[in-house]
């Protein structure tokens, strides 16, 4: 097995559980779970029992207790693209050296998304005048990505135009992977906003979360072809684009 798709180099040796005051908060999307653990018993032709984990150093562990094989996988794998899903079936199942290759450059593209590396400061403040941004993120993380609630946060970002400026562009959403918060920008915290273009601005932000930038040619670019893929599965994608070209202007006026 390759090394990279058992653990991450660099860290200690021991695993470290997350801590939280009031117990664990990990949120898995038990559907994707059970539709994973269903694929490995298929796979090993024997019961599995799949738990999904947030540890800092293993990514990927089993072990066999009375007959039946206990495997534990990091969350990312749950929201992972179905290339991925079926290497990770393979590694286990077979121990298949290209299908560990694949699971650990996998891993090795997603560290950002192991624990934040820097907390979030000061509050934030899903709920707006209009739009709930926590209930946008479950939904789209539930129907996209097999949930991810607890993984990424997000909040309403500040208003950044100054009094009796006007604006040439606007950034309605951005994530940052070091704090795995998403920001969207209040001026979308409107009535004539639709839900869904607000929904495409997080899930967007989400892509970006599981698709770290990547090179092409000579030049760096943070938008790799995957995630520009990606984003067309998104229900209302043209949608979505047709909604802000036609209300762009209307957009950089708002206050």
């Amino acid at each position: 097995m390759a090394p990279a798709a058992v653990r991450i180099p660099g860290q200690s040796s021991e695993d470290h559980e997350l801590e939280f005051p009031s117990g664990p908060r990990i949120f898995v999307h038990e559907g994707a779970r059970q539709a994973l653990e269903r694929r490995l018993e298929l796979a090993l032709a024997r019961p599995v029992t799949l738990g999904v984990t947030d540890n800092l150093r293993r990514m990927v562990s089993q072990t066999r207790v009375r007959g039946t094989l206990r495997v534990r996988v990091h969350m990312m794998f749950l929201g992972a693209h179905e290339r991925i899903r079926q290497a990770l079936v393979d590694f286990v199942a077979r121990g298949d050296p290209r299908a560990s290759e694949i699971v650990g450059k996998y891993i090795e593209a997603n560290l950002h998304r192991i624990r934040a590396s820097r907390p979030v400061t000061g509050p934030l403040r899903t709920r707006g005048r209009v739009h709930d941004l926590g209930a946008l993120l479950a939904a789209v993380s539930g129907t996209y990505f097999g949930g991810m609630p607890g993984e990424v946060l997000v909040t309403w970002g500040r208003r950044t135009r100054p009094a009796g400026e006007k604006r040439d562009t606007i950034k309605l959403g951005s994530y940052s992977a070091e704090e795995r918060l998403i920001r969207v920008h209040p001026v979308l915290d409107r009535k004539w906003v639709p839900r869904y273009f607000v929904s495409y601005i997080i899930y967007h932000e989400l892509l970006h979360h599981l698709i770290p930038a990547g090179t092409s040619g000579r030049r760096d670019t943070v938008h790799p072809p995957e995630l520009l893929e990606r984003e067309r599965e998104f229900r209302h994608y043209e949608r979505a684009l047709a909604w802000e070209e036609r209300n762009i202007g209307r957009l950089l006026r708002a206050k």
